[in-house]
Order: structure tokens, then sequence, then C-alpha cells
């Protein structure tokens, strides 16, 4: 193609490569990935639509914004999944997509009658593995105000293209759609939260925040209100405001050693001193009260920069020029005054100062 666009370059003749209609776009899909051997009949479903083929299991799902833009997602399974469970496992990833995005009101549309009904407490989830997607998905929708409504799986073609694609499609061939691989369940992933590891400096002004608890202490009770104005809550973290920084993640002390000795002796650790490791971590966007107190311990007691740091010889302070070569060889004179009246009414004082000394 490149000698041929040198060769037509002298005759004024530029190469316009033709895009691809969809009709033909569908069709070249459907030439690429039609197997010749025959494959089980495929269940049909909407919203989370659950595919198994002879290369696993998939589902799809679309979330749509209030002005109509759509996201496509497809999710392709690493372990069996029965219909149902492959529905709970896109509905746990579409509110986990929009609890990432910062949605705070969602409408769910899902054609499986037993998700809807479980999730709305008509149906009872006996057995373990619906009890378990049960329970992760009330944990999920804590954090929005949602409303659940089961749809014809005729409605659901967009999702259930989405399966397809997850279920059929390689990971090395190029597209436009996510394809996330799951390699465990997500019952089998516990959302942890690190406040909850125990008391910290974070603690109060979270609970302050999310609960409006504050100590019983009335001292204390007025600082964790007066600082908890510069933090905020952002997916269940806690963020410091600045006024010429963007938001900084808040960490806990053990969180935070482990931050700057990952900064100072990690892989790409360079062994730096205090005050320039304390900038990277603000560069990284981290922030605790003791961040330049504890650059410094660390930065003191790491044994390398101990033994093998260059030792700087330069001044405390800058040096003084001496002018004078030795003592009482240069003076300095100079009168002051007037002054107040002194014995024998002198009024004016001779200061005399050696250049050396």
């Amino acid at each position: 193609m490149i000698k041929w666009a040198i060769a037509l370059g002298e005759f004024d003749i530029s190469y316009h490569p033709k895009l691809a209609e969809n009709g033909q776009a569908v069709a070249d899909f459907i030439a690429e990935f039609t197997y010749p051997i025959d494959i089980s009949p495929i269940p049909e479903a909407a919203a989370s639509s659950p595919l198994e083929t002879r290369k696993g299991c998939g589902a799809g799902l679309v979330l749509t914004t209030p002005d109509k833009v759509a996201m496509d997602y497809a999710l392709r399974f690493k372990f069996k999944a029965s219909n149902n469970e492959a529905e709970y496992e896109a509905l746990l990833a579409r509110l986990c997509l929009a609890k990432h995005l910062g949605v705070k009101q969602i409408n769910i549309f899902s054609d499986s009658q037993l998700v809807v009904n479980q999730v709305t407490n008509n149906f009872d989830a006996k057995d373990n593995s619906m009890a378990a997607y049960l329970a992760q998905t009330q944990l999920l929708l804590q954090h929005f105000h949602y409303q659940i409504t089961q749809v014809p799986r005729a409605a659901n073609s967009h999702a259930d293209a989405l399966a397809r694609l997850a279920s059929a499609v390689e990971d090395k061939i190029g597209r436009k759609i996510h394809v996330e691989l799951l390699a465990t369940p997500n019952t089998m992933v516990t959302e942890v939260c690190n406040l909850q590891q125990g008391d910290s400096w974070i603690t109060p002004i979270y609970k302050f925040l999310v609960h409006g608890t504050l100590p019983n202490d009335k001292v204390q009770a007025k600082q964790i209100r007066y600082k908890s104005t510069r933090y905020l809550i952002i997916n269940d973290q806690l963020y410091k405001r600045g006024f010429n920084l963007p938001y900084l993640r808040c960490l806990t002390l053990a969180e935070a050693e482990i931050f700057l000795r990952e900064i100072h002796e990690g892989v790409c650790g360079d062994h730096a001193g205090s005050r320039s490791i304390a900038h990277k971590a603000f560069r990284q966007g981290y922030y605790w009260p003791t961040l330049l107190q504890d650059a410094i311990r660390i930065s003191r007691s790491c044994d390398k920069c101990q033994r093998y740091a260059t030792i700087h010889h330069f001044p405390p302070e800058p040096l003084t020029l001496m002018i004078s070569p030795w003592p009482f060889a240069q003076w300095g004179l100079d009168l002051i005054g007037p002054m107040p009246a002194g014995k024998g009414k002198v009024r004016y004082a001779i200061v005399a100062i050696d250049y050396f000394t």
C-alpha cells in the first residue's frame, strides 16, 4: 500500500480507504465466528444475558445514561455458571460500574424473573449460591436509590448480542467493546473497607461525615467538626481537600508505612531524602497528618542510606567574607546622635568597630 501511495503521489492521486457499512460488518462478524460443528442450544436472556458455548460462559449488560448514551460491557467467565448465576454476575457488574461512575439513582431492567423477585423480596433464596449472590447484591444496592423491573427477553437483544460476543470472541481479536474476564464468582470476593481494620486518625472524621457521630468529649467533638470541613467521602474512601492540589486519598498509619518504604527502597526506590519522599507521596495523591515526620524517620533509619549516602560538607549558612587580614588592621568609625543629654550635657557618641573581629 505504501509503494502504491508513493508511485501515485506524483500524479496527485491520494488513497482513501472505504469505511465498512453496518450490514457488511455484521456479515463479516457472522462469517468469522460461525463454527462448522454443532453447538448446543443457547439459552437467551436480556440485560444479564447468559450464554454457554464450547469456549465458555458469557454475559452482557448495557448501561444507559439519562441523555441516552449507552455503554456496552461484556463478561466472560472462566468458571461454570448457571443461567441464574450469570444473571446475578451481570447485575453485580452493572452495580459496580455504576458505583465507580458515582451514580446515585439507577433503574435496573432484567429479564430474569428469579433475580428480580429475589431482589424485591418476593422470592426466597433457598439455594446457598443464590443466597450468597443476593447478599452481595443487597450490599451494593445500599449505595443507590434504585428500581428494578422485569422486562421481556425480546426487549434485551442488545445485551444478548454482547453475551454472544463475550462467550465466542477470543481475547486477541481487536474490538471496541470491553470484555472482562472473571476468574472466580463475585460471591467469593468480599468488599473489605480499610476503615474497619481498627481505629485510626481517619475513623472519627469518617464517622462524622457518614453518620454524624461525634466523640463524647466536647473538645474532641469541636476539633473533629472543624477538621471535617477539609475532607470529603468518595466511594467510601476519605479524601482531603486542597487549595491548589487535587483530592488526596487519606491513608492509615499502617498503610502509610508500607507506602513510604515502597517509595524509599522499593523496586523503583532511589533512597531519596525526606523532603523528596514527602513530595512524591503528595504527587501520587496520598495524605496523612504525619507525612513529613514519617518521611524523616524512614530516611534516617535506613541502613543503606547511613552507610553509603554522600556526606554533604556544605556549611549550615553562607560563609562571611574576611576583608581585614588581622585584628585592628582596619577600623570603622561613625558618629551617632543627637541622643538624650548625658553627663556633661554630651549628646553624641563615636562608635569604632574592628573589621576583623
